[in-house]
């Protein structure tokens, strides 16, 4: 069974990631690992906050439109 896909929780282990990263103490083939697996992370977090985006304008032109319908 997949996990479902949470954002906030990938984005902790995005930091969590850059900063194990950053201390520069791992072995080199877990350094990669990690990187791979924040680079992963970066694209689903970004399709997530594309998709966000998109409906966040769809809802404010609804309500645009809805606020038009109702004046007239």
């Amino acid at each position: 069974m997949t996990k479902t896909f949470n954002f906030e929780e990938s984005m902790a282990r995005l930091a969590e990631i850059a900063d194990l990263l950053e201390k520069d103490t791992l072995p080199l083939d877990d350094a990669i690992k990690l990187f791979e697996e924040g680079l992963e992370l970066s694209k689903k977090c970004q399709l997530k906050l594309d998709e966000y985006e998109n409906k966040v304008k769809d809802l404010v032109v609804k309500h645009q439109n809805d606020n038009n319908d109702s004046t007239n």
